[in-house]
Protein backbone atom coordinates (compact mmCIF):
# COMPACT_ATOMS: atom_id res chain seq x y z
CA UNK A 1 0.00 0.00 0.00
CA UNK A 2 1.12 3.62 -0.90
CA UNK A 3 1.96 5.27 2.33
CA UNK A 4 0.71 8.03 1.46
CA UNK A 5 -3.02 7.15 0.89
CA UNK A 6 -5.32 7.18 4.04
CA UNK A 7 -7.58 4.75 4.17
CA UNK A 8 -10.11 6.52 6.01
CA UNK A 9 -10.21 8.07 2.44
CA UNK A 10 -11.24 5.21 0.69
CA UNK A 11 -13.28 2.94 3.46
CA UNK A 12 -17.10 3.51 4.17
CA UNK A 13 -19.24 3.27 7.75
CA UNK A 14 -21.81 1.46 8.53
CA UNK A 15 -23.96 5.00 8.81
CA UNK A 16 -22.86 5.79 5.30
CA UNK A 17 -24.40 2.73 3.75
CA UNK A 18 -27.65 2.94 5.96
CA UNK A 19 -27.00 0.43 8.16
CA UNK A 20 -26.93 -0.22 12.21
CA UNK A 21 -23.48 -0.83 14.32
CA UNK A 22 -24.79 -4.81 14.73
CA UNK A 23 -25.05 -5.55 10.78
CA UNK A 24 -23.05 -8.25 9.31
CA UNK A 25 -20.13 -8.36 6.89
CA UNK A 26 -22.61 -10.00 4.56
CA UNK A 27 -25.06 -6.84 4.63
CA UNK A 28 -22.60 -4.39 4.23
CA UNK A 29 -20.99 -5.90 1.70
CA UNK A 30 -24.38 -6.39 -0.08
CA UNK A 31 -25.18 -2.87 1.12
CA UNK A 32 -21.14 -1.47 -0.50
CA UNK A 33 -22.60 -3.18 -3.94
CA UNK A 34 -25.79 -0.92 -4.06
CA UNK A 35 -23.95 2.08 -2.65
CA UNK A 36 -21.62 1.54 -5.55
CA UNK A 37 -23.45 1.62 -8.23
CA UNK A 38 -25.25 4.64 -7.36
CA UNK A 39 -21.83 6.67 -7.39
CA UNK A 40 -19.78 4.50 -9.72
CA UNK A 41 -21.01 4.34 -13.41
CA UNK A 42 -18.36 1.94 -14.90
CA UNK A 43 -19.30 -0.61 -11.87
CA UNK A 44 -22.85 0.37 -12.47
CA UNK A 45 -22.79 -0.12 -16.01
CA UNK A 46 -21.26 -3.64 -15.81
CA UNK A 47 -23.68 -4.54 -13.33
CA UNK A 48 -26.65 -3.68 -14.92
CA UNK A 49 -25.32 -5.20 -17.74
CA UNK A 50 -25.32 -8.66 -16.07
CA UNK A 51 -29.02 -8.83 -16.63
CA UNK A 52 -28.43 -9.17 -20.33
CA UNK A 53 -25.39 -11.84 -20.35
CA UNK A 54 -26.11 -14.46 -22.42
CA UNK A 55 -25.78 -18.29 -21.00
CA UNK A 56 -25.96 -21.64 -22.11
CA UNK A 57 -25.88 -24.79 -20.41
CA UNK A 58 -24.30 -28.03 -21.25
CA UNK A 59 -25.04 -31.27 -19.38
CA UNK A 60 -22.77 -34.23 -18.55
CA UNK A 61 -22.91 -37.83 -17.19
CA UNK A 62 -21.93 -36.18 -13.53
CA UNK A 63 -22.10 -32.58 -13.94
CA UNK A 64 -23.30 -29.74 -15.85
CA UNK A 65 -21.59 -26.48 -17.10
CA UNK A 66 -22.36 -23.19 -18.02
CA UNK A 67 -20.86 -20.85 -20.43
CA UNK A 68 -21.44 -16.98 -19.75
CA UNK A 69 -20.96 -14.32 -22.90
CA UNK A 70 -19.71 -11.55 -20.53
CA UNK A 71 -17.51 -8.91 -22.66
CA UNK A 72 -16.85 -6.86 -20.04
CA UNK A 73 -14.50 -10.01 -18.71
CA UNK A 74 -12.20 -8.89 -21.86
CA UNK A 75 -9.64 -7.45 -19.49
CA UNK A 76 -9.11 -10.21 -17.04
CA UNK A 77 -9.56 -13.22 -19.76
CA UNK A 78 -6.60 -11.43 -22.12
CA UNK A 79 -4.64 -9.89 -19.13
CA UNK A 80 -0.98 -10.28 -19.94
CA UNK A 81 0.95 -11.89 -16.63
CA UNK A 82 3.84 -12.39 -17.67
CA UNK A 83 6.55 -10.63 -15.49
CA UNK A 84 7.69 -7.83 -18.20
CA UNK A 85 3.93 -6.58 -18.46
CA UNK A 86 3.22 -6.83 -14.80
CA UNK A 87 6.33 -4.42 -14.02
CA UNK A 88 5.51 -2.18 -16.65
CA UNK A 89 1.84 -1.45 -15.43
CA UNK A 90 0.33 0.20 -12.30
CA UNK A 91 -0.95 -2.09 -9.54
CA UNK A 92 -4.88 -1.97 -9.64
CA UNK A 93 -4.97 -3.24 -6.88
CA UNK A 94 -3.29 -0.96 -4.82
CA UNK A 95 -5.20 1.88 -2.25
CA UNK A 96 -3.81 4.61 -4.36
CA UNK A 97 -4.90 3.20 -7.60
CA UNK A 98 -7.86 3.23 -7.04
CA UNK A 99 -10.83 5.00 -8.67
CA UNK A 100 -11.81 8.40 -6.29
CA UNK A 101 -15.54 6.51 -6.67
CA UNK A 102 -14.97 3.35 -5.67
CA UNK A 103 -14.56 2.61 -1.68
CA UNK A 104 -14.38 -0.47 0.44
CA UNK A 105 -14.77 -2.60 3.39
CA UNK A 106 -11.86 -3.00 6.11
CA UNK A 107 -11.51 -6.75 6.80
CA UNK A 108 -8.83 -7.52 10.10
CA UNK A 109 -6.72 -4.70 9.41
CA UNK A 110 -4.81 -6.66 6.76
CA UNK A 111 -8.02 -6.58 3.82
CA UNK A 112 -10.19 -4.37 1.55
CA UNK A 113 -13.76 -5.36 0.34
CA UNK A 114 -14.37 -3.76 -2.90
CA UNK A 115 -16.75 -4.17 -5.45
CA UNK A 116 -15.31 -6.40 -8.96
CA UNK A 117 -16.17 -3.65 -11.10
CA UNK A 118 -16.34 -6.50 -13.87
CA UNK A 119 -18.69 -8.74 -12.17
CA UNK A 120 -19.31 -12.13 -13.19
CA UNK A 121 -21.64 -12.78 -10.26
CA UNK A 122 -24.85 -10.79 -9.12
CA UNK A 123 -22.72 -10.00 -5.96
CA UNK A 124 -19.20 -9.97 -6.71
CA UNK A 125 -15.93 -8.83 -4.40
CA UNK A 126 -12.44 -8.15 -4.82
CA UNK A 127 -10.39 -8.49 -1.31
CA UNK A 128 -6.99 -7.31 -1.95
CA UNK A 129 -4.35 -7.20 1.16
CA UNK A 130 -4.18 -4.11 1.56
CA UNK A 131 0.66 -4.12 1.49
CA UNK A 132 1.71 -4.75 -1.87
CA UNK A 133 2.56 -8.45 -2.05
CA UNK A 134 2.61 -11.62 -4.62
CA UNK A 135 -0.06 -13.37 -5.06
CA UNK A 136 0.37 -16.61 -3.04
CA UNK A 137 -2.07 -18.91 -0.88
CA UNK A 138 0.18 -20.42 1.52
CA UNK A 139 0.41 -17.53 3.69
CA UNK A 140 -2.74 -16.17 3.69
CA UNK A 141 -4.94 -19.43 3.46
CA UNK A 142 -6.11 -18.98 7.15
CA UNK A 143 -7.30 -15.52 6.15
CA UNK A 144 -9.03 -17.42 3.48
CA UNK A 145 -11.01 -19.43 6.19
CA UNK A 146 -11.61 -16.27 8.30
CA UNK A 147 -13.09 -14.24 5.17
CA UNK A 148 -15.04 -17.68 4.66
CA UNK A 149 -16.82 -17.26 8.17
CA UNK A 150 -17.23 -13.84 7.99
CA UNK A 151 -18.79 -13.82 4.61
CA UNK A 152 -21.50 -16.40 4.78
CA UNK A 153 -24.06 -15.79 2.28
CA UNK A 154 -20.53 -15.98 -0.58
CA UNK A 155 -18.12 -18.21 -1.62
CA UNK A 156 -14.85 -17.27 -1.25
CA UNK A 157 -12.41 -18.10 -4.04
CA UNK A 158 -8.40 -18.11 -4.72
CA UNK A 159 -6.34 -18.05 -8.42
CA UNK A 160 -3.29 -18.90 -8.44
CA UNK A 161 -0.43 -16.61 -9.94
CA UNK A 162 -0.54 -18.81 -13.49
CA UNK A 163 -4.18 -20.32 -12.63
CA UNK A 164 -6.16 -16.94 -13.71
CA UNK A 165 -4.98 -14.17 -11.37
CA UNK A 166 -5.39 -11.31 -13.70
CA UNK A 167 -3.51 -9.29 -10.72
CA UNK A 168 -0.46 -12.35 -9.65
CA UNK A 169 1.37 -9.43 -8.43
CA UNK A 170 -0.84 -8.29 -5.50
CA UNK A 171 -2.41 -10.84 -2.83
CA UNK A 172 -6.04 -10.99 -3.26
CA UNK A 173 -9.25 -13.37 -2.93
CA UNK A 174 -12.44 -12.69 -4.90
CA UNK A 175 -15.89 -13.66 -3.51
CA UNK A 176 -19.36 -14.21 -5.47
CA UNK A 177 -22.29 -15.13 -4.32
CA UNK A 178 -23.62 -18.63 -3.08
CA UNK A 179 -25.32 -20.96 -5.00
CA UNK A 180 -24.51 -19.42 -8.43
CA UNK A 181 -21.64 -22.02 -8.96
CA UNK A 182 -22.80 -25.82 -10.38
CA UNK A 183 -20.30 -27.21 -7.90
CA UNK A 184 -22.71 -25.82 -4.83
CA UNK A 185 -25.54 -27.69 -6.54
CA UNK A 186 -24.22 -31.03 -7.20
CA UNK A 187 -21.65 -30.92 -4.16
CA UNK A 188 -23.59 -33.24 -1.88
CA UNK A 189 -24.53 -35.86 -4.99
CA UNK A 190 -20.82 -35.88 -5.70
CA UNK A 191 -19.98 -36.55 -2.29
CA UNK A 192 -22.30 -39.02 -1.14
CA UNK A 193 -21.24 -41.16 -4.55
CA UNK A 194 -17.49 -40.48 -4.26
CA UNK A 195 -15.43 -43.75 -4.28
CA UNK A 196 -12.67 -41.99 -2.92
CA UNK A 197 -12.99 -41.27 1.06
CA UNK A 198 -9.49 -40.35 1.84
CA UNK A 199 -9.94 -39.45 5.40
CA UNK A 200 -12.94 -39.28 8.15
CA UNK A 201 -13.11 -38.43 11.18
CA UNK A 202 -15.22 -36.68 13.67
CA UNK A 203 -13.83 -33.13 13.41
CA UNK A 204 -12.54 -33.54 9.55
CA UNK A 205 -13.62 -35.14 5.96
CA UNK A 206 -12.02 -35.36 2.81
CA UNK A 207 -12.71 -36.97 -0.66
CA UNK A 208 -11.92 -36.52 -4.20
CA UNK A 209 -13.44 -36.31 -7.19
CA UNK A 210 -12.76 -36.87 -10.70
CA UNK A 211 -15.61 -37.99 -13.15
CA UNK A 212 -16.29 -34.11 -13.02
CA UNK A 213 -14.94 -32.80 -16.17
CA UNK A 214 -12.60 -31.45 -13.61
CA UNK A 215 -10.99 -32.78 -10.53
CA UNK A 216 -10.60 -31.66 -7.08
CA UNK A 217 -10.13 -32.54 -3.63
CA UNK A 218 -12.56 -31.48 -1.09
CA UNK A 219 -11.90 -30.56 2.83
CA UNK A 220 -14.39 -29.89 5.56
CA UNK A 221 -14.06 -29.40 8.64
CA UNK A 222 -15.64 -27.35 12.17
CA UNK A 223 -11.88 -26.91 13.36
CA UNK A 224 -10.24 -24.14 11.51
CA UNK A 225 -6.82 -25.62 12.96
CA UNK A 226 -7.49 -28.58 11.83
CA UNK A 227 -8.25 -27.44 8.37
CA UNK A 228 -5.58 -25.38 8.10
CA UNK A 229 -2.91 -28.10 9.03
CA UNK A 230 -4.63 -30.48 6.47
CA UNK A 231 -4.79 -28.00 3.85
CA UNK A 232 -0.79 -27.37 4.64
CA UNK A 233 -0.38 -31.37 4.19
CA UNK A 234 -2.03 -31.09 0.64
CA UNK A 235 -0.01 -27.96 -0.43
CA UNK A 236 3.46 -29.96 0.63
CA UNK A 237 2.64 -32.81 -1.89
CA UNK A 238 1.49 -30.43 -4.60
CA UNK A 239 4.34 -28.72 -4.62
CA UNK A 240 6.07 -32.05 -5.32
CA UNK A 241 5.10 -31.77 -9.33
CA UNK A 242 4.87 -27.09 -9.36
CA UNK A 243 7.25 -25.35 -7.17
CA UNK A 244 7.57 -22.09 -8.88
CA UNK A 245 6.11 -19.83 -7.67
CA UNK A 246 3.68 -21.72 -6.11
CA UNK A 247 1.83 -25.52 -7.01
CA UNK A 248 -0.88 -24.54 -9.74
CA UNK A 249 -4.15 -24.45 -8.11
CA UNK A 250 -7.52 -22.80 -7.86
CA UNK A 251 -9.91 -22.88 -4.40
CA UNK A 252 -13.24 -22.26 -3.82
CA UNK A 253 -14.39 -22.05 0.09
CA UNK A 254 -17.19 -21.51 2.16
CA UNK A 255 -18.45 -21.39 5.83
CA UNK A 256 -22.31 -23.30 6.47
CA UNK A 257 -24.02 -24.97 9.52
CA UNK A 258 -20.66 -24.52 11.29
CA UNK A 259 -18.48 -25.79 9.23
CA UNK A 260 -15.94 -25.06 6.24
CA UNK A 261 -16.10 -26.56 2.83
CA UNK A 262 -12.68 -26.42 0.73
CA UNK A 263 -12.68 -27.18 -2.73
CA UNK A 264 -8.70 -27.78 -4.29
CA UNK A 265 -8.41 -28.35 -8.05
CA UNK A 266 -4.85 -28.78 -8.78
CA UNK A 267 -3.95 -28.06 -12.22
CA UNK A 268 -1.23 -28.71 -14.80
CA UNK A 269 -1.34 -25.43 -17.17
CA UNK A 270 -2.64 -22.10 -17.51
CA UNK A 271 -3.98 -21.59 -20.37
CA UNK A 272 -5.33 -24.53 -22.96
CA UNK A 273 -4.12 -24.67 -26.96
CA UNK A 274 -7.43 -23.15 -27.77
CA UNK A 275 -6.61 -19.70 -26.10
CA UNK A 276 -3.02 -19.62 -28.37
CA UNK A 277 -4.63 -21.01 -31.65
CA UNK A 278 -5.47 -18.93 -34.60
CA UNK A 279 -8.30 -18.68 -36.76
CA UNK A 280 -11.71 -21.15 -36.16
CA UNK A 281 -9.62 -22.48 -33.48
CA UNK A 282 -9.50 -19.94 -31.52
CA UNK A 283 -11.30 -19.71 -27.98
CA UNK A 284 -10.37 -16.82 -25.76
CA UNK A 285 -11.47 -18.58 -22.74
CA UNK A 286 -8.84 -18.99 -19.44
CA UNK A 287 -10.06 -20.97 -16.94
CA UNK A 288 -9.80 -19.81 -13.22
CA UNK A 289 -11.84 -20.66 -9.67
CA UNK A 290 -15.39 -19.76 -11.53
CA UNK A 291 -14.40 -22.09 -14.37
CA UNK A 292 -13.39 -24.49 -12.28
CA UNK A 293 -17.03 -24.22 -10.64
CA UNK A 294 -18.86 -24.37 -13.50
CA UNK A 295 -19.46 -21.41 -14.82
CA UNK A 296 -17.11 -20.77 -17.74
CA UNK A 297 -16.66 -17.13 -19.02
CA UNK A 298 -16.25 -16.23 -22.51
CA UNK A 299 -15.43 -12.35 -23.18
CA UNK A 300 -16.15 -12.77 -27.28
CA UNK A 301 -19.41 -13.25 -28.50
CA UNK A 302 -17.94 -15.71 -31.15
CA UNK A 303 -16.53 -18.31 -28.78
CA UNK A 304 -19.66 -18.15 -26.90
CA UNK A 305 -21.82 -19.00 -30.14
CA UNK A 306 -19.24 -21.94 -31.27
CA UNK A 307 -18.19 -23.04 -28.33
CA UNK A 308 -19.44 -27.08 -27.59
CA UNK A 309 -19.90 -29.24 -25.07
CA UNK A 310 -16.82 -30.99 -26.22
CA UNK A 311 -14.67 -28.10 -26.21
CA UNK A 312 -15.01 -27.42 -22.24
CA UNK A 313 -14.31 -31.18 -21.96
CA UNK A 314 -10.97 -30.66 -24.02
CA UNK A 315 -10.25 -27.47 -22.30
CA UNK A 316 -10.37 -28.99 -18.67
CA UNK A 317 -8.47 -32.03 -19.71
CA UNK A 318 -5.76 -29.80 -20.69
CA UNK A 319 -5.66 -27.37 -17.80
CA UNK A 320 -6.70 -30.29 -15.13
CA UNK A 321 -3.85 -32.73 -13.74
CA UNK A 322 -3.96 -36.20 -15.38
CA UNK A 323 -5.70 -39.26 -14.04
CA UNK A 324 -2.23 -40.82 -12.94
CA UNK A 325 -1.06 -37.78 -11.21
CA UNK A 326 -4.40 -37.78 -9.35
CA UNK A 327 -4.09 -40.75 -8.26
CA UNK A 328 -1.22 -40.65 -7.05
CA UNK A 329 -2.11 -37.79 -5.13
CA UNK A 330 -4.89 -39.16 -3.51
CA UNK A 331 -3.04 -42.07 -2.34
CA UNK A 332 -0.48 -40.33 -1.29
CA UNK A 333 -2.63 -37.65 0.50
CA UNK A 334 -4.54 -40.67 1.85
CA UNK A 335 -1.43 -41.76 3.29
CA UNK A 336 -0.16 -38.65 4.77
CA UNK A 337 -3.35 -38.03 6.73
CA UNK A 338 -2.79 -41.49 8.85
CA UNK A 339 0.28 -41.32 9.81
Amino acid sequence: MNKSVNLDDITISKRALNLSENSSLDEMADALQIQQQGVWPLYNENAEGLKQVKVKTFHYAHCTMKVQFNPARIKSSAAKVDTKSISARKCFLCTDALPPQQKGIPFNDEYLILVNPYPIFPRHLTIPRLEHVPQLIEPYFRDMLELSRALKNYTVFYNGPKCGASAPDHMHFQAGNKGFLPVETEYNKLKDTSDRKLFSNDHLEIFAVSEYQRKFIAIESDDITLLHTAFGWLYELLEQRHQEPEPMLNILSGYENGKWRVLVFPRDKHRPDQYFAEGDENILLSPASVDFGGVCITPQEKDFDKIKASDLTDIFAQVSVNDSYFDELCTAYAKRMVE
